[in-house]
């Protein structure tokens, strides 16, 4: 029985055997093209077709071949091809793609995914034990890698990311450590890493930044130290040079007054007297201290627990220090610049902090110091006992 055939002015359509509807179109190519689906009616066919047509007259048309493209795929070229990505963070999305998104996902086509289909397998996820930090962290790569599916590529029309309150972690609250805590834990250290300690918590560097650092990083006086890169670990390349962790990582921090002879006198002890010379290496060798080489050197397990407090890490001397510096009633942007910090909003990008903020926020710094020395003052006090300035909270 011959088929059933409609003539229009964009595409045809036509009833098959089975009394399905089938629409064909010329897609902005040229090349003719069947729906990806069959229809109950002819007008259903049509309408198909008519919405195409717009799709295609105002250039949001999809070519749905190339949605044929597995996820695994496309999201290990996404990876390969992002631009700018820092050794430590390419490590970390591959992991979560192996070993998160790939499971589940990575044999599925990008046209065939769907909120449904993201939903289960983060529910997945989660039922198979593993943390809602790390399944977050997956899902905002997901979302991350589609987004250029969408916006760049023209793969997808819209992003099947849609789960609500997926992308957000609940970590523990980490510890708040005291200037008191601080300067017992810095003492509790081998003399030639007393001062990396210092530094981490009352400069807010974190661990790659403070191992960077060099003499001519560092003011002869101790008054400041410039942050331009850091020193990342990657499995099978060791330790290697890169930029600090954000684009306001780059940046120049004043330290307190109160601990600069302690910086000055660390230049003098252990730091040879070449202007690239490392601030901090091991006692033998020279080379830079590696973060598990410090944690056994310095026995900062044992250490920690013998201070009650269990469980702290190495960057939670720079939580303390951002959380000291907030108390000082600075502004968020002089603070987020201090930190070397980038909002994800993009608000505080473009914003830097003038060195007289950053100037404030050591001399205020140092009066906590002091007042911790002369035992005057409780560590948690406002440095100029203002009981309206309030923190300001830190992401």
């Amino acid at each position: 029985m011959p088929n059933k055939q409609g003539h229009r002015g964009f595409g045809n359509v036509r009833q098959r055997e089975s009394g399905k509807w089938q629409a064909r179109y010329p897609g902005p190519d040229g090349l003719m093209r069947n729906a990806p689906n069959t229809f109950s009616t002819r007008r259903a066919a049509e309408q198909w077709l008519t919405l195409t047509e717009t799709q295609i007259l105002k250039g949001e048309w999809i070519d749905p071949e190339r949605a044929k493209v597995k996820l695994g795929h496309y999201a290990d070229q996404w990876i390969t091809q992002r631009p700018g990505l820092r050794p430590r963070t390419v490590e970390l999305y591959r992991w979560l793609l192996r070993k998160h998104i790939e499971s589940g996902l990575g044999g599925v086509e990008l046209g065939k995914l769907s909120t449904a289909v993201v939903r289960q397998w983060r529910a997945d996820r989660l039922a198979a034990g593993v943390s809602e930090s790390v399944t977050a962290k997956s899902y905002r790569l997901l979302r991350a890698i589609l987004n250029t599916a969408v916006d760049e590529d023209k793969i997808l029309q819209r992003n099947p990311c849609r789960v609500r309150g997926a992308d957000r972690e609940n970590p523990a609250e980490r510890p708040v450590l005291t200037i008191a805590q601080v300067f017992d834990l810095a003492g509790r250290m081998p003399e030639r890493f007393r001062v990396l300690v210092l530094l981490a918590a009352f400069g807010s560097l974190r661990w790659g930044e403070v191992s960077a650092l060099r003499r001519c990083d560092v003011a002869e006086d101790g008054s400041w130290v410039r942050v331009s890169r850091a020193l990342v670990e990657v499995p099978g390349r060791g330790l290697i040079i890169g930029p600090p962790k954000s684009r306001a990582g780059v940046r120049t921090v004043i330290i307190p007054a109160a601990i600069r002879r302690d910086v000055v006198k660390h230049l003098d002890a252990f730091v040879k007297p070449e202007h690239d010379a490392l601030l901090f290496t091991g006692e033998r060798d020279g080379n830079p201290v590696r973060r598990p080489n410090f944690s056994q050197r310095t026995k900062w397990t044992e250490v920690v627990a013998k201070m009650g407090l269990k469980g702290s890490h190495f960057h939670d001397l720079r939580h303390a220090g951002n959380i000291w510096a907030s108390k000082a009633g600075t502004s968020t942007k002089d603070l987020m610049a201090r930190m070397g910090h980038d909002d994800m909003r993009a608000a505080l990008i473009y914003q830097r902090a003038t060195s007289d903020a950053d100037q404030q926020i050591a001399d205020r710094l140092s009066k906590l110091v002091d007042k911790h020395r002369k035992g005057t003052a409780d560590d948690d006090d406002d440095p100029d006992d203002d009981a309206s300035s309030q923190p300001v909270p830190i992401g």
